[in-house]
């Protein structure tokens, strides 16, 4: 069947219209090339986790990042990211055989490839920065150079192989770089995991909603094309940088999310025109003319919540930027492109059943009945939902920012295990050392006597444990071990290289302090600091620090997109500000459950007592663009209403009741695919899932449901009040039909 015009009407046909019409008469092509991308996606997109990758936590361009280049270039030495816990099984790691065993390992593991250095207890003198207090244990260090991938392709192999035991001792393998490698493996084991649960508890669930299994089916499609979509695009794209391995468990929850939203909306607009009498095809063309151009609307909000994290400078955040772009893209081609063309061919089947004969009236909808209580007593209602949520938003007030450790792992992980005995037994931690890194130094040898009052200064500082370098160790402003041999690569013939050893204590306390009480201390020659701690510092400030600016590339553009929408300032500023609040939840959740550790019973995770930033910044960004999401759906409909010539709050009780059924039915899916990696074993993804599950949740039911009417029964005229200028700007160049 082939739409055309009627006769008079204008020819003007708005773009979604024609699209629709297209979709219609091409339906068979298009499922056959949707079809064809799905296999290739399917092909392609099912070996993107392996392409994947965990970045390191470095801030580019930083203090840290110069001094571990200089470090590299100058040296020929690194900050070690692997290590061999050597456990004597008689007596202690000074006896001559686990001595010798000690020596045996350290060479045998400066052999391997892509091992650049080594060092250990038995090299440096005996050093007890290097030993367990009761000397039971020892540790061997190593550099392994490259990037974060390469380290940890390396490790794959490492790892199982340095992990032994024999007759004298018991060799374990650990480091900064063995930890996040075993983070981002469980990632990939969670992300088969949340897969194998989530899809078909989603279908039955969208079974109960749609009580049609061709309904169900096709939403399922539209999920799976997103997801698979995306997760080819990511592929593509580690051609040219790193994307985190995290990435892809954002593809599965937001894909099969967004994918769900924007069918439910797709198909509920087609059952509506379906019922108002319109024969299939044109009930098609009119669903991808209105509910089209809000899936659009709302994608574009959620894009611009996560663009924003392409302000940091970090792989690991844009990572999420692009995952969330191309999921928006694919579930906007899946639910508008290919869902349309299939419902033009097999529309009749996803009607509910039941459903001819006349619509049941708007007015004895449960949520219009709901809407009138709430705006007869508005201020009661909407104070009450306030308080609310700033009382759950509480504990974020008591936020502690703090580095991540190997306690993102669960307890029995064998890096975990390793890290916690020398967290234990080691009276300072020499592979979380301050590099300080001097180079254009005239004359190294010569100005041995500046090195050490340097050295000895540094090493009275609270906090240290000991400062080696070329002219021995050094611990409270004395010298405590002469230079070994392994000393002399502390100096070049133009630079000076000391390694600063933080006390245990330190660095599970202020570490930002620490490093900046070594680079405030007045040096001899010109230093760079860096090092794990310095690595980890400058990234939280940078990170802290692009703030302000991520917030307002994604409050100011959505607020835009508001008002160019509706021609109302009331409108996106109110949705800012519920937005915002809404939020508070999450972050209480976060702060209460994960900081303060009252969650840890229940999912199983150890609390560090403190979040590493990075996280509740992501969750932020990718809650805040789902508020808006739901926001977009439920104001498109009460403007449709308001533009028909109804009262406001008849337009408001009315939209809601068309769009709250299905915003309560997306959000309980979306929160449950979020919820399911609060199952996992890596405590940042318990984070997004408890934190986004909640957020999802509160947002749906008690603000879009209680919040919105309330605040728009208080405000009456002025929801659609704008200045004169910007009602001539809306005019001209606003989001109408």
């Amino acid at each position: 069947m082939t739409l055309t015009l009627e006769p008079g009407v204008d020819q003007r046909v708005p773009l979604l219209r024609r699209l629709g019409r297209l979709l219609v008469d091409r339906r068979r092509a298009v499922l056959i090339a949707g079809t064809v991308v799905l296999v290739v996606a399917a092909a392609l997109g099912a070996g993107a986790q392996k392409a994947l990758s965990l970045s390191r936590f470095e801030a580019p361009g930083s203090q840290s990042n110069r001094a571990e280049q200089l470090l590299h270039r100058e040296f020929g030495h690194g900050s070690p990211n692997m290590i061999l816990l050597v456990t004597a099984k008689h007596g202690t790691v000074d006896d001559p055989a686990v001595a010798a065993a000690g020596r045996a390992l350290a060479e045998e593991l400066g052999a391997s490839a892509g091992v650049r250095t080594t060092g250990s207890y038995w090299a440096q003198g005996n050093s007890p920065a290097l030993a367990a207090t009761d000397r039971g244990k020892a540790l061997v260090t190593a550099w392994l150079d490259g990037t974060a991938t390469e380290s940890r392709e390396r490790l794959a192999d490492l790892s199982p192989k340095f992990t032994r035991e024999t007759a004298d001792v018991k060799v374990e393998v650990g480091g900064q770089d063995e930890v996040f490698r075993q983070v981002g493996a469980q990632a990939r084991k969670d992300f088969l995991g949340a897969e194998a649960i989530v899809l078909p508890i989603v279908l039955l669930l969208l079974l109960a909603v749609y009580r049609r299994w061709s309904a169900a089916g096709l939403t399922i499609g539209v999920g799976l094309f997103s997801v698979l979509g995306t997760l080819t695009l990511l592929r593509g794209v580690t051609a040219f940088t790193e994307v985190s391995t995290f990435a892809a468990n954002l593809a599965l929850v937001m894909g099969l999310g967004l994918g769900i939203d924007y069918s439910l909306f797709m198909i509920s607009r087609f059952r509506e025109e379906s019922a108002a009498g319109h024969d299939k095809h044109t009930a098609v063309v009119r669903a991808v003319e209105r509910a089209g151009r809000t899936v659009i609307f709302s994608g574009i909000t959620v894009a611009i919540s996560l663009l924003a994290l392409f302000a940091f400078p970090f792989p690991f955040l844009r990572s999420f930027a692009y995952a969330g772009v191309f999921v928006v893209l694919t579930a906007i081609v899946g639910a508008v492109v290919l869902l349309p063309a299939a419902l033009a061919a097999v529309g009749h089947r996803v009607l509910r059943p039941g459903a001819a004969g006349a619509a049941r009236p708007v007015e004895d909808g449960r949520w219009y009945r709901l809407t009138r209580r709430v705006m007869a007593r508005p201020l009661v209602w909407g104070t009450a939902v306030v308080a609310l949520l700033l009382l759950v938003g509480a504990p974020f007030l008591g936020v502690k920012f703090g580095l991540p450790d190997e306690r993102v792992l669960p307890a029995d992980a064998t890096s975990r295990v390793v890290q916690q005995q020398v967290r234990d037994g080691f009276p300072a931690r020499e592979t979380d050392a301050l590099q300080v890194v001097a180079t254009g130094v005239a004359d190294p040898k010569g100005s041995t006597g500046q090195t050490e009052a340097y050295a000895a200064k540094l090493s009275t500082l609270p906090g240290v444990f000991q400062v080696d370098t070329f002219t021995g160790s050094y611990a409270g402003g004395k010298l405590r071990t002469p230079p070994t041999a392994d000393s002399a690569r502390f100096a070049t013939g133009s630079g000076v290289w000391l390694t600063v050893i933080p006390e245990e204590a330190a660095l599970a306390g202020d570490m930002p302090g620490l490093v900046g009480k070594v680079r405030d201390e007045a040096a001899p020659y010109q230093v760079q600091v860096g090092g794990f701690p310095a690595d980890m510092t400058d990234f939280r400030s940078r990170l802290l620090g692009a703030l302000p600016l991520v917030a307002g590339l994604i409050l100011v553009p959505t607020f835009i997109l508001l008002f160019l929408m509706t021609g109302s300032l009331l409108i996106p500023a109110k949705a800012t500000v519920s937005n915002l609040l809404s939020l508070t939840v999450m972050f209480g959740a976060l702060v209460w459950g994960f900081q303060d550790g009252h969650l840890a019973g229940l999912l199983d995770f150890t609390s560090a007592g403190s979040m590493e930033p990075s996280i509740p910044i992501l969750m932020f960004c990718i809650a805040y663009g789902l508020s808006m999401d739901y926001e977009v759906f439920i104001v498109s409909r009460i403007k449709e209403e308001h533009d028909r010539g109804v009262d406001t709050e008849t337009a408001v009780a009315t939209g809601i009741q068309r769009s709250a059924p299905l915003i309560t039915a997306a959000a309980g899916i979306l929160a449950l695919t979020f919820a399911v990696y609060a199952t996992g074993s890596v405590v940042f993804l318990k984070e997004l899932g408890v934190g986004l599950a909640l957020a999802v949740l509160v947002d749906a039911v008690l603000v879009r449901a209680i919040l919105l009417p309330a605040v728009m029964r208080l405000a009456g005229p002025a929801n659609w009040w704008a200045p004169a200028p910007l009602r001539r700007l809306h005019a001209r160049f606003g989001l109408t039909d």
